[in-house]
């Protein structure tokens, strides 16, 4: 029999996490349907104190994460770090991911199996939740993105790994135009593990509900009773993986935009010209540390892309060079006109020694790289899921 637990926090923030105790499996759903269950300082706390709780609690064996509403969850709540940062100090916002980081390691080395349920909008830390779990249910409803480069950001929570370790250039074609897939493509390209209806959806709670086991082949043979092979569209972009690879194989994003555009005038496919309308409205320099962060995560472990993260989002967040994230934030999420003024304003005033600093340590005496959790007990296998 299922019971339930609230979760208020002390802060005013109550039920941000519902919690259901179900047998041996724990469900956690995300609860702010209103902002698409935008992940608060707050709920990842929670997060991060019932994942450690879990792992030790001999009675857990699976846990299940899903969203309340059409969303899983659409990312970090960026528009309440901005607003931390200008009204406070640069420091209060690199907590936040401090805290969002060291919970995206534990879940990509997490013991236990973990099923996300993907059924509808996953965007950004929404990512950094559930691709790096073991298991990644996705169905018709599934609206998958890294939009970061049009806010004046960079694709974070550990995405460098994730999306490294997609087949070809896929990662850099969707860590650089944002580029949104469905259900079936991050099945085909390897972000989602399974494919469910989501009018099965409940049917395989209620069977995930019953085991009584952390053998993430049960497990997967649970899912399997319900999972389909889904085709692709035939307009999706992943149908065209080897001009992807042409382009986004590249060294620079001025060679990679000159490589589609050669594309685009003996092909007209609408992907291509959407992934150059993309390429020119984001941030340049944001896509010059996103290029670089996903080339450099193809070589890294998931905790150094991490750390990697936190180095660059302190940067951001100190307005050293750019304050593209503070303006990306106000023309998208806050005045919503769309229309950002971006410095520099082109990729060729981009210095390629103020990028270096980017990657660099954090130039104060009151800083310190992300320090992960140890988690040397674990055996080799739980260290990445992709």
């Amino acid at each position: 029999m299922a019971s339930s637990s609230q979760n208020a926090s002390n802060d005013g923030t109550t039920d941000q996490v519902l919690v259901e105790e179900c047998g041996f499996t724990r469900i956690l759903t995300l609860n702010r349907p209103q902002q698409l269950n935008a992940l608060s300082a707050p709920m990842i706390m929670k997060l991060l104190e019932l994942f450690i709780a879990y792992e030790k609690d001999s009675d857990v064996k699976l846990l299940i994460v899903k969203g309340n509403g059409r969303a899983f969850s659409a990312g970090g709540d960026v528009a309440a770090v901005v607003r931390s940062v200008t009204q406070g100090h640069w420091t209060l916002g690199a907590e936040f991911f401090w805290n969002e980081y060291t919970l995206n390691y534990i879940i990509a080395t997490y013991s236990k199996p973990q099923v996300s349920i993907l059924n509808g909008i996953v965007m950004g830390g929404g990512a950094g939740i559930s691709i790096h779990g073991r298991f990644r249910v996705v169905t018709e409803k599934t609206v998958f993105a890294m939009p970061e480069t049009s806010l004046g950001f960079f694709p974070d929570v550990g995405a460098s790994y994730f999306l490294s370790r997609l087949p070809g250039f896929f990662g850099e074609y969707v860590g650089l135009t944002g580029a949104r897939l469905d259900g079936a493509e991050m099945l085909a390209c390897g972000l989602a593990t399974h494919f469910v209806p989501s009018m099965n959806l409940a049917y395989l709670e209620d069977l995930l509900t019953k085991v009584e086991t952390s053998d993430p082949f049960v497990i997967c043979a649970s899912i399997d009773q319900f999972s389909q092979m889904v085709p692709l569209k035939a307009s999706s972009a992943y149908n065209r993986l080897d001009i992807i690879d042409k382009c986004f194989s590249k060294e620079t994003v001025e060679d990679i935009i000159s490589a589609l555009e050669k594309e685009s005038a003996s092909m007209a496919d609408e992907w291509i010209v959407v992934a150059i309308q993309a390429l020119k409205k984001a941030s340049p320099i944001s896509l010059k540390i996103t290029l670089r962060s996903i080339r450099e995560g193809r070589l890294q472990g998931v905790d150094r892309c991490l750390m990697k993260d936190f180095r660059l989002c302190c940067h951001i967040l100190r307005f050293e060079a750019s304050k593209d994230f503070s303006e990306g934030c106000r023309a998208i999420l806050v005045d919503k006109d769309r229309n950002p003024k971006w410095e520099p304003s082109g990729l060729d005033l981009v210095d390629s020694k103020v990028l270096d600093q980017y990657f660099a340590e954090v130039d104060d005496a009151n800083w310190e790289d992300l320090k992960l959790p140890s988690r040397r007990s674990l055996a080799a296998k739980f260290v990445s899921k992709m």
